[in-house]
C-alpha cells in the first residue's frame, strides 16, 4: 500500500490582478484554486518572478500557469526560465494548463510564437467556438460547440508548435485553445474570470479601451455568466487527480 502523500497541483503565478480587484476578490491564484476545486491534491503556488524555484515536474500532479499583465514577447528572464521548465513538463507528460499569458508561454516554450495580435486587443465576454478536434479532447470533449468566455489580451499565440491541435476560436482570435501532446493545454480565454472580475477589468482598462475605439460601457453591458468556460478548471483538476489515482 502506497502511503506517500499526493503530489501537489502547482499554480505558477506569473502575474497579478489590479489592486482594487485584489482587495475585494483576492488574486489570480485564489481564483484558479477556487475553480480547480480539488479536495485530494494539495495546491502549491510558485511565483518565478520573485525567484521561487520551480519544482521537478516529476514531483507535481499538474501545472496551471496564470495570466499576467506582462508580455511573453518581452522574454523576461523569469518568463524564459518558466518556458524551459514547461517544455520539460510537457515532455514528461505532466498535465499542464496555460491561461492567457500561460497559453502564449506554452506555445512559445514548445517552439511556437507569441506576439501582438494583428487585430489588436480582445476584451469582454466573447463567443468561443470549438473545432471538430475538441469533440474527442480529454479536456474540452463534451462541451457545447459554442459558449461564452471572458477574454482580455493584446498578445496571442501567433503560431502553434509543431503537432499542436487547435481546439477553439472566436471571431477575433483564431487560437483560443490548443493541445500539445496528450495532456498539455493552452486557453487564451480566462476560465477563472467570473462576471465581476471581467467587469473589473473593463473598468480598469476604460482609458485604453476608449483610446482604441471601443465602448467600455457596451463591453460592460455585454458581460455574461461563463459557467462552461469556468468548468475547464475543474475538468483539468479531475484529469490531474485521475493520473495520480486519487
Amino acid at each position: 500500500m502506497d502511503n506517500s502523500p499526493p503530489l501537489p497541483l502547482v499554480i505558477v503565478k506569473v502575474g497579478g490582478t489590479f489592486d482594487a480587484l485584489r482587495a475585494r476578490r483576492g488574486d489570480f491564484e485564489h481564483w484558479v484554486a477556487d475553480g480547480l476545486g480539488t479536495q485530494t491534491l494539495p495546491i502549491l503556488v510558485i511565483d518565478p518572478r520573485r525567484g521561487d524555484t520551480l519544482p521537478d515536474p516529476v514531483q507535481v500532479a499538474g501545472v496551471v500557469v496564470t495570466g499576467s499583465h506582462a508580455m511573453v514577447s518581452h522574454r523576461e528572464p523569469w518568463s524564459e526560465t518558466t518556458a524551459a521548465w514547461l517544455a520539460k513538463a510537457v515532455a514528461l507528460d505532466t498535465p499542464v494548463l496555460g491561461i492567457c499569458y500561460g497559453h502564449q508561454l506554452l506555445a512559445h516554450a514548445l517552439g511556437g510564437e507569441a506576439g501582438n495580435h494583428p487585430g489588436g486587443a480582445e476584451v469582454g465576454t466573447v463567443t468561443v467556438s470549438l473545432t471538430e478536434a475538441a469533440a474527442t479532447d480529454p479536456l474540452l470533449g463534451g462541451l457545447p460547440a459554442q459558449f461564452p468566455a471572458n477574454a482580455v489580451h493584446w498578445q496571442s499565440a501567433l503560431r502553434l508548435p509543431e503537432g499542436a491541435v487547435p481546439l477553439a476560436a472566436s471571431a477575433h482570435e483564431p487560437v483560443h485553445a490548443f493541445r500539445a501532446g496528450k495532456h498539455a493545454w493552452g486557453v487564451q480565454f480566462h476560465p477563472e474570470f467570473d462576471a465581476e472580475a471581467m467587469r473589473g477589468y473593463i473598468d480598469n482598462l476604460r482609458g485604453e479601451l476608449t483610446a482604441m475605439g471601443a465602448d467600455p460601457q457596451a463591453l460592460r453591458n455585454g458581460v455574461s455568466e461563463t459557467g462552461t468556460a469556468a468548468s475547464l478548471l475543474g475538468r483539468f483538476a479531475r484529469i490531474a487527480e485521475a493520473r495520480q489515482g486519487v
